[in-house]
């Protein structure tokens, strides 16, 4: 992709914030709910929200591929084999149970890769209207503060851990409830604002069993800008541009990583 073309990180990030403001907070508690295949919640807004990213994309950078949550697998999986297109990879919106509910903590993901590599990523919070976003090799930054967990090097122990446990294996489950190795827990359910929070430092450690790839691909790249470590339960990078879902572990500092990772091995 030409510099020319390449999308700039703030035209991303008004795009995001613009739009979730319109299609997302006015439907906010007020919205009926649907049950898709797997047993997820689709929302009116969900569709909306994908909707509207994907055209006001397409007419700025005509050039890049738009995979969104909402659209068939087998659509998804034909433009993840297209390995030499840049493609935009959308969570309308993450956090569709608490959006329908009325809990105030949902997002929007938007990540780009290209060559195979997460290159840019925006997560917009419209409640809080907070936008966490990262370029690679250029920093993570919450509404313009660089967010820089380096000062968080010397913490060793985990006072707060983000987990969702209905995702993980029984025993490893039952472990976390048993032996706590933190001293506060909390699940609550938007993926991708789960790794913006441990970028800046809201959390010590957090895990997951099941997320996929438009629920973390731009978290992920937000918590490596912002210093933190991530890995799967198996120790293998989370991102792999793949539609199979994958396990989160991550830490603010890799010595409680280390530690944290550990902990959650279970035989």
């Amino acid at each position: 992709m030409s510099a020319l073309m390449a999308p700039k990180l703030e035209t991303v990030v008004d795009f995001v914030r613009t739009i979730a403001q319109r299609e997302l907070v006015s439907r906010f508690a007020r919205i009926k709910q649907q049950i898709k295949l797997d047993g997820s919640i689709l929302t009116e807004a969900d569709t909306a929200m994908q909707h509207a990213l994907q055209e006001a994309f397409a007419r700025a950078w005509p050039q890049i591929l738009f995979l969104g949550e909402e659209m068939p697998a087998d659509q998804q999986q034909q433009l993840l084999e297209n390995s030499q297109a840049a493609l935009w990879v959308v969570d309308p919106l993450d956090g569709t149970s608490n959006f329908s509910v009325g809990i105030p903590y949902y997002s929007v993901s938007v990540a780009l890769i290209q060559n195979g590599e997460l290159q840019l990523a925006v997560v917009y919070d419209p409640e809080r209207d907070e936008a966490f976003y990262a370029q690679q090799g250029q920093g993570a930054y919450l509404n313009g503060q660089r967010l820089n967990l380096a000062a968080m090097a010397k913490i060793e122990k985990i006072t707060i851990g983000i987990v969702d446990f209905k995702r993980l294996a029984t025993a490893l489950a039952n472990k976390l409830v048993q032996q706590p190795p933190y001293k506060s827990q909390r699940s609550f359910g938007s993926v991708a604002l789960d790794w913006c929070w441990i970028a800046a430092g809201r959390g010590d450690v957090y895990v997951h069993g099941k997320q996929n790839l438009w629920d973390y691909a731009a978290g992920q790249l937000i918590l490596e800008e912002a210093g933190g470590v991530s890995a799967t339960l198996a120790g293998e990078a989370v991102y792999n541009r793949s539609l199979v879902p994958r396990s989160a572990v991550l830490a603010i500092n890799r010595g409680l990583f280390e530690r944290w990772f550990a902990f959650l091995q279970v035989k």
